[in-house]
């Protein structure tokens, strides 16, 4: 026998074990690489805590409410809906959650599935997680069967949470890793907006009900794994064994079929091939897209710095996330302002306001590349052909952005007769904006950076504070004409019958003025270029 012979092969429990060390030696070494990794580290660990323990001292107080069943299981829901798209919007915050790097190991994947099931484990999340259902099962459990299954339900739902994260992490990983799947994170922004909304929404409706309109939810809640693993230590205690039991079996079944899911997943991603094995596209399928945009374009100058602009949009990271919050703001503070009925027809200007603000700083999205638009510019005519361009690339987003929110606002309040003002209004406010933005952008700019999350480069911040709300005061005064009628029209006695006038009004002041802004911004563009590249090349 030979002495590789002889040397046993490693079982799943020493594959599970060396996972399990792997993941702790990636966060030891982590936090030794800086100091501010290791606050950041520390800051998150005891928000976490803290958080979790005020949870959990909630929850046990709320035991022996009416209907605290139903707050807990669409809690326990809710955090299942956070573990299943983490892995999406956060794929660097694991680095255990890329199975690629594993493909050159000789791992079977059932012992690699239960060895990363374990290493998920270690964590601030399944701490939290652990400590949520803890405190669920402290609040439902009466007697000592209740208890009993409490141990195994907070058990299988923490498994059914980590397996949910690590098979959408499978399904998704070549995403993921790539430059589109990292634009995932943009949507992070848009999501946490629409959640806060929808929790502020929902707090203010049990505030005013009562817990009793979680019951139908709650009712639907408790047959959803991992949820239904938590209710069945209710069912106990209330002696219903059988509902108790089909619970349970609900979650292990979502469990075994989540970790199959994995392990399928697994399997395909360590022996397909990828994009880098496999032959390149035809450059004519490449091309089969090309035009499309720019035929809808106008010609010239213009529709080139059009579609330079909307690609910005489409394929920046910053560009994207900074688009990508502006309309979500944009329409949920006057429509959920309008839900709740506490919102005015005016908030839907708000809308405007948001996009417009993307006109600001033009030339800082451009970042070093600018020096190729600026050896294009030779005068004010070419600078005032480039701010158009960049105007009406806006515009083509913010226009019929801006009259749906608007519609959509005055539909929920049930205002029409007052459209037309609300309307011309903010067609005046995005006018303004323009013009002023155009302004600020030649004489305040500033650069963003590429990497990391932020907006300004180290010792800009100034410019961009007096870019941005310097000349969102400005807009405002511009505005002032339209806004002084509308306040006029609406105190003055019949002047509810003229105010369909501020529809054409607002429309023409607002491309008046955008007009003049742009041409009074086209000198100064083309007389601060140097000032320009300098200013927006530093991030």
């Amino acid at each position: 026998m030979t002495r590789a012979e002889a040397v046993p092969a490693p079982g799943p429990s020493s594959v599970t074990a060396v996972f399990v060390r792997l993941k702790l030696s990636l966060l030891r070494n982590g936090l030794r690489q800086s100091g501010g990794r290791r606050a950041a580290f520390v800051t998150s660990l005891v928000v976490a805590l803290v958080f979790a323990a005020l949870q959990l001292l909630g929850l046990i107080a709320l035991r022996g409410h009416a209907h605290i069943e139903s707050v807990i299981v669409l809690l326990v829901a809710v955090v299942a809906l956070g573990w299943a798209v983490m892995p999406l919007f956060f794929p660097s915050g694991d680095e255990t959650l890329d199975a690629t790097r594993l493909v050159m190991l000789p791992l079977r994947p059932r012992p690699l599935v239960r060895a990363l099931l374990a290493a998920s484990l270690v964590g601030i999340g399944p701490l939290f997680t652990l400590c949520l259902l803890v405190g669920s099962v402290i609040a439902l459990a009466h007697g000592v069967a209740a208890t009993a299954v409490g141990v195994v339900a907070v058990a299988l739902a923490l498994l059914v949470c980590v397996a949910l994260a690590r098979a959408v992490a499978a399904a998704n990983v070549r995403l993921l890793s790539s430059r589109k799947g990292r634009d995932l994170a943009v949507l992070s922004g848009l999501v946490i907006a629409v959640g806060a909304q929808l929790v502020n929404f929902g707090a203010q409706r049990l505030g005013a009900s009562g817990l009793a309109q979680l019951a139908p939810v709650g009712d639907v809640l408790k047959w959803v794994p991992p949820a239904s693993a938590i209710a069945a230590v209710d069912a106990v205690g209330a002696g219903a064994y059988g509902t108790a039991a089909a619970q349970l079996a609900l979650s292990c079944a979502a469990l075994a079929g989540l970790l199959a899911l994995w392990a399928r997943h697994l399997t395909r991603l360590m022996t397909a091939p990828d994009g880098s094995t496999l032959n390149a596209a035809e450059p004519s399928a490449r091309r089969r897209g090309a035009g499309g945009l720019a035929r809808l374009l106008p010609a010239g100058r213009t529709g080139t710095v059009m579609e330079r602009s909307l690609r910005y949009v489409w394929r920046d990271p910053k560009t994207k996330a900074a688009w990508v919050t502006s309309l979500a703001i944009g329409l949920i503070v006057p429509v959920f302002n309008a839900l709740q009925g506490t919102g005015s027809i005016y908030f839907a200007c708000f809308a405007a306001g948001m996009l417009g603000v993307q006109m600001y700083n033009q030339f800082g999205q451009d970042t070093s590349a600018f020096w190729m638009v600026a050896a294009t510019i030779s005068d004010a005519r070419d600078a005032y052909v480039e701010l158009r361009g960049r105007a009406l690339a806006l515009l083509v987003i913010t226009l019929p952005y801006a009259v749906l929110v608007t519609v959509l606002t005055t539909a929920l309040l049930g205002a029409w007769p007052r459209l037309p003002e609300v309307l011309g209004l903010s067609l005046a406010l995005l006018g303004a904006m323009l013009a002023t933005g155009a302004w600020t952008s030649a004489r305040f700019p500033y650069s963003i950076p590429q990497e990391g999350y932020k907006n300004v480069a180290p010792g800009q911040a100034g410019l961009a504070w007096i870019s941005i709300f310097g000349g969102m005061v400005a807009a405002a005064l511009v505005c002032s004409p339209v806004i002084a009628v509308t306040i006029w029209l609406n105190v003055s006695a019949g002047g509810d019958r003229y105010s369909w006038l501020l529809l054409p009004l607002g429309a023409g002041y607002g491309a008046s003025v955008g007009w003049a802004g742009l041409r009074l911004a086209a000198p100064r563009t083309a007389a601060r270029l140097p000032e320009i590249l300098t200013a927006v090349s530093k991030g």
